[in-house]
């Protein structure tokens, strides 16, 4: 028993070297640019778009102004504004949420995301020359399950942002 427990270590160690080996492969979130936010199509006003950027390098977090609907054509590209430390404070820990599961995702869309108008999530983490994004669902009964505490946490640290 102990042995294939130690069998099963060793071998899963071998899974994780190989970003190691080659870097420029992998996406991590160390020293990554996370760009998070939520959006709805059939809504008035300000509130409707929300887009961040979180700078885990320079420990900031700006916010867009542009307010563009994203699309699953394209990465968002916003126009940023800074906030204050003590935002950037409340949610620097969602980089460490994300699920690794999430960035080894292929596609863009998770979901339904605002098929019905309850809004969708919008992820993205740029990591040197890699960018991975994600339109991602609000309803968890339409998204799988390694990511229901994630869009737990991601609206907990929206909301703290309004």
């Amino acid at each position: 028993m102990k042995a294939s427990i130690v069998l099963v270590v060793l071998g899963t160690s071998g899974l994780f070297s190989c970003a190691k080996d080659n870097p420029e492969k992998a996406l991590t979130l160390e020293n990554s640019t996370v760009l998070f936010g939520s959006y709805y199509d059939e809504c008035g006003g300000e509130q409707c778009i929300e887009i961040y950027k979180l700078d885990t390098v320079t420990q900031s977090l700006s916010e867009d102004t542009k307010d563009d609907y994203p699309t699953s054509a394209s990465p968002y590209d916003g126009t940023y504004v800074a906030r204050t430390t003590a935002e950037f404070d409340a949610v620097k820990d969602l980089v460490q949420q994300i699920p690794l599961t999430l960035l080894a995702k292929e596609g863009v869309v998770i979901g339904q995301p605002d098929a019905g108008d309850w809004g969708g999530y919008y992820l993205e983490v740029q990591n040197g020359e890699e960018r991975r994004y994600w339109l991602i669902d609000t309803k968890k009964e339409n998204l799988p399950a390694y990511l229901h505490s994630f869009t737990d946490v991601l609206r907990a640290r929206l909301n703290q942002l309004q």
